[in-house]
């Protein structure tokens, strides 16, 4: 192979990589890929998959395309009719719309359910995005 062949495959393997690098990995409690949420914040299972988006505005939508709630900056979760299902503290707890806690983000990407049990890690993203992928829209336990 020439070396003017070999800059294209080169080119398209970095391409790749870098798509790959910027998408953030979430694992269940065996440290099992179970998703990812790419930097843009579309979220794919763990085939890479689309299943939804996470837009930058707090929209969250469906694989369609159709919103299926919101995520505030004030860490407030909506549904799509704007009702609050949730909260998410910045100290990383999160809790239902009763205000019962529901589960932790941990500042070191642990994710964990209300009785401290590790149910997952998301280290590097982002805790409303973490949230919303383990406890809101996206069920991890699916």
């Amino acid at each position: 192979m020439t070396l003017i062949k070999k800059i294209p495959a080169v080119s398209l393997f970095v391409f790749i990589f870098s798509l790959a690098a910027s998408a953030q990995t979430i694992e269940n409690a065996s440290h099992s890929t179970i998703g990812y949420i790419t930097s843009s914040g579309t979220v794919e299972n763990s085939s890479h998959s689309t299943i939804g988006y996470i837009n930058s505005n707090g929209t969250v939508e469906s694989s369609s395309r159709s919103t299926i709630g919101y995520l505030t900056s004030n860490g407030t979760v909506e549904n799509a009719s704007h009702s609050t299902i949730g909260y998410i503290s910045d100290s990383g707890t999160v809790e239902n719309a009763s205000r019962s806690t529901i589960g932790y983000i941990n500042s070191n990407g642990t994710v964990e359910n209300s009785s401290r049990s590790t149910i997952g890690y998301a280290r590097g993203v982002d805790p409303r995005r973490a949230a919303a992928f383990f406890f809101f829209f996206f069920n991890a336990g699916k």
